[in-house]
């Protein structure tokens, strides 16, 4: 296992990362660790972890800009619960290698997803100038502000969501990745959710599908308490950051940060498969 003073500044760059793109910092981190020698069973328990300091430092930030739609992620955050478990329950079933490709094929096909459409799907509109960000209680649907401007949005295809988010949720607890790189891309590309509010709600909630995972990996006896201090402390400021810089993106920008991060880590995936 890698020094505390080398787990620190990863937990902190992935989670910055992660936060930024709603990916959450353990798609980058876990297979960074696996570069460096660490076992994946190991390694999984540390991205989970990462996941959920990371979510839980960014969501204040997110729940103040009006960024994260409540409703819509405790929703999608049943089904991806509940796919956690089972994933970290049958993870030593399926061969890492395997999963590895797999997870590659999916994130590089989200991004070809993000960056190829053109333009803004949900536009500002005068008619909700005075309206504040936020979510619009008892709907899955809300606004944001984007400079001056107000953008109105409206939760779409909610049972083909929350069919993709059981998927998430199940490779989360798999790999230890917080299935954040498949909810983003779901939300905004699938359920037509705006990019900026889909990064946001999938960093509040992924945090929750971590801890779903983490109680499995912790009855294993998997958990590294003390290289998991220093990821989380890592992870913690990175999360932070993260929401802070997230704030500040253009939609547009937003999308292709995260398509690149997602083209990124899919060859990253693909190249560590043994």
């Amino acid at each position: 296992m890698p020094a505390a003073w080398i787990l620190l500044p990863l937990g902190l760059g992935t989670a910055l990362v992660g936060s930024v793109g709603g990916l959450g910092g353990a798609i980058l981190l876990v297979p960074l660790l696996v570069v460096l020698g660490v076992d994946p069973r190991l390694a999984a328990p540390l991205g989970i972890m990462s996941v959920a300091a990371g979510s839980l430092a960014a969501a204040p930030r997110q729940l103040g800009d009006g960024l994260v739609h409540q409703r819509l992620g405790v929703l999608l955050e049943i089904p991806a619960s509940a796919g956690a478990i089972v994933g970290a329950l049958v993870g030593n079933v399926i061969d890492a290698d395997v999963l590895a490709r797999l997870l590659g094929i999916v994130a590089i096909g989200a991004a070809f997803a993000g960056a190829t459409r053109k333009g803004m799907r949900n536009l500002p509109s005068p008619t909700f100038g005075a309206e504040p960000a936020g979510e619009w209680p008892g709907t899955l649907g809300g606004s944001y502000h984007l400079g001056d401007e107000v953008v109105p949005y409206s939760a779409r295809r909610v049972p083909a969501g929350l069919g993709a988010m059981i998927g998430a949720g199940i490779i989360s607890g798999l790999a230890g990745i917080g299935g954040g790189f498949v909810k983003t891309p779901v939300m905004s590309e699938l359920m037509h959710v705006p990019v900026k509010v889909a990064a946001a709600t999938t960093t509040f909630t992924v945090g929750i599908t971590a801890a779903a995972g983490l109680a499995v990996f912790s009855s294993q006896g998997r958990v590294d308490t003390h290289a998991g201090a220093a990821v989380v402390v890592g992870s913690l400021a990175g999360g932070l950051l993260g929401a802070r810089v997230q704030s500040r993106l253009h939609p547009q920008a937003a999308r292709w940060v995260i398509s690149g991060l997602l083209v990124g880590i899919g060859v990253l995936l693909l190249v560590t498969a043994r």
